[in-house]
């Protein structure tokens, strides 16, 4: 009567712990470079299943890196003041490494990617914060707007409550009155 009662899952518990022991020593066993050569493998699997997105965020991760830098921020700095001079200057370079690849290798033409890639990103972060700043202004707009609709509609509710406080008051007047000449008539009545 003293033994413990087995709970239900006890067995499928034991099992799961059995399963977890079991893969920790398998993990134990497997040296750092086994693992290093399964995640070099899987990262290759990737860049071959998804060459454009590992492009792209290399390409995004190497401009945010860019961005973190003295150089990189100076260089954002001026493209952001000047960005249709780093366009016309793009172009120029454009035309000149064309006719300089050849003769130069690739270094030229990567410069160029990057000049492009970034007037073209300083572009587009001049036009949002622009947009910002329109949607700010017609915020602010509509606001002033709202304001003026809405002491328009207190100015005109004032206006009608004031007639018809007016109106309550003439109405009372003439019932007053009206009242009193019934009273009247009823005393002229009564005595004669």
């Amino acid at each position: 009567m003293t033994d413990p009662i087995p709970l239900p899952g006890a067995d499928s518990r034991d099992a799961l712990r059995a399963r977890i022991e079991a893969a920790e020593r398998r993990n134990a066993d497997r040296t750092l470079a086994d693992q290093a050569r399964e995640a070099a493998e899987a990262a290759v699997d990737y860049t071959r299943a998804n060459p454009l997105t590992v492009i792209g965020g290399a390409l995004a991760f190497g401009l945010v890196i860019g961005l973190l830098t003295r150089p990189g921020r100076r260089m954002a700095s001026r493209a952001i003041h000047s960005t249709t001079d780093a366009i016309s200057g793009t172009a120029s370079s454009a035309r000149s490494g064309v006719s300089n690849l050849t003769s130069r290798g690739g270094s030229q033409l990567g410069r160029m990617i990057g000049q492009a890639a970034m007037s073209y990103a300083m572009t587009m972060i001049d036009e949002a914060m622009e947009t910002a700043r329109a949607g700010q202004e017609r915020a602010a707009d509509l606001g002033d707007a709202a304001g003026t609709k809405a002491r328009k509609l207190s100015a005109n509710a004032s206006e009608a409550a004031n007639t018809a406080a007016g109106n309550t008051r003439a109405l009372a007047r003439k019932t007053r009155d009206a009242a009193a000449g019934v009273v009247r008539d009823l005393g002229r009545k009564t005595k004669g």
